[in-house]
């Protein structure tokens, strides 16, 4: 069964616009579906697709220093394909010569590493290509405006098996367990591991670990530094290289510098909570845990970030704290405007905290919990 990405859409509006498409996302969420979906909806052109996992199609490719010996590979084809670009040497500049010497031919580069690809491209592509980010499944793409009761009935599997898309389609709750410790196991250090030569697995492992306990508390990279026995530094920029795989994201205090506003530490979410439980070895029924509300924080959050991405992240998202307790645990600024969000699992009332209605007047606040999340 296939499930309408909410990037589909906007990938195609930008097809044949002079650039090259770039779509990068963490391994298995469904990238090789989404592009083949694209070729599918564009099959009265000619297609060609490239599996740079396949080793002839990576040597072709590698080999391939020049514009004509890149044509001989892509042909006329009119839309052309690189699955899991980031394998190809040089393909920033090789992706360049295509889009510079063959403008009618669109050219779409998937890459599972950010930070590899990233860096292959960045530079050659500048002002050449358009970019965008595929996450697990959202909620707005599982379940269509009117499925409340579909959603109420699934939340809880998708907050402790996360949506991959592998995992979301499993039959049974085992073969979800299956899946996402595959997806933990087998893809989730592949990237980090590499990048920069990075040898200690054991540390990314406990650094991990020591994340997925502190979902919805304020992160200190002071403390984790003592907890795991490593620099500050090495923690941070362990913690960046997990955010550019796509394995977690941070949001960071929403301040106008108002002496009793907390500004300097931050919060990290998992982009998948399956991910984020396996980690910690617990997929248990909410009714035996204790860290529903966290859970509950870390997946709003998570769909807000993802809706961000869906409109050109034209959303920010911060959360905001004073030294005296009162806080507010997500604030999106869109358009010049704030809009304050108290996440609660349960359905508490609560009222808005009276800093955030004094400083900030116009601001919007709301409680978001289970039952009216998604109505």
């Amino acid at each position: 069964m296939y499930i309408s990405r909410l990037i589909e859409p906007i990938i195609q509006q930008n097809l044949f616009k002079g650039d090259a498409i770039v779509v990068y996302g963490a391994r298995q969420v469904g990238k090789t579906t989404l592009v083949n979906k694209i070729i599918e909806d564009n099959s009265k052109l000619d297609c060609k697709y490239l599996n740079c996992d396949e080793g002839d199609i990576r040597k072709l490719l590698t080999e391939a220093e020049t514009s004509d010996g890149l044509k001989r590979i892509i042909g006329d084809s009119k839309l052309v394909v690189i699955d899991e670009a980031q394998r190809i040497r040089n393909i920033g500049l090789k992706i360049k010569l295509l889009v510079d010497n063959f403008p009618d031919q669109q050219v779409i580069a998937t890459g599972s590493s950010s930070f590899e690809l990233a860096n292959e491209i960045k530079e050659p592509l500048t002002g050449r290509s358009r970019e965008f980010w595929l996450y697990p499944l959202s909620s707005s793409e599982i379940f269509k405006k009117g499925q409340n009761l579909e959603f109420s009935r699934n939340i809880e599997n998708m907050l402790i098996y996360g949506t991959y898309p592998l995992v979301h389609f499993a039959s049974s709750n085992e073969e979800k367990k299956i899946q996402i410790e595959k997806i933990v196991s087998n893809y989730l250090y592949k990237d980090v591991l590499k990048f920069q030569n990075l040898k200690s697995a054991e540390i990314v492992r406990k650094l991990l670990e020591a994340l997925a306990l502190q979902i919805g508390n304020e992160v200190s990279y002071n403390e984790l530094s003592s907890l795991l026995g490593i620099s500050k530094q090495t923690v941070e920029n362990y913690v960046g290289i997990l955010e550019k795989a796509f394995v977690i994201f941070k949001i960071t205090p929403y301040s106008k510098n108002l002496r009793k506003e907390v500004g300097k530490l931050r919060k990290i979410y998992f982009y998948d909570l399956g991910v984020r439980n396996t980690l910690i070895d617990s997929l248990k029924p909410l009714s035996l845990r204790n860290d529903v509300g966290a859970m509950w924080e870390n997946f709003v959050v998570g769909e807000k970030k993802k809706e961000s991405n869906f409109v050109g992240n034209l959303k920010k998202l911060y959360f905001w704290r004073t030294y005296d307790g009162q806080e507010v645990n997500l604030v999106e600024e869109r358009e010049g405007k704030l809009f304050g969000f108290e996440i609660k699992w349960s359905k508490t009332i609560k009222k808005s905290p009276k800093a955030w209605k004094d400083n900030y007047p116009d601001a919007s606040w709301e409680v978001i919990n289970k039952d009216n999340y998604f109505v």
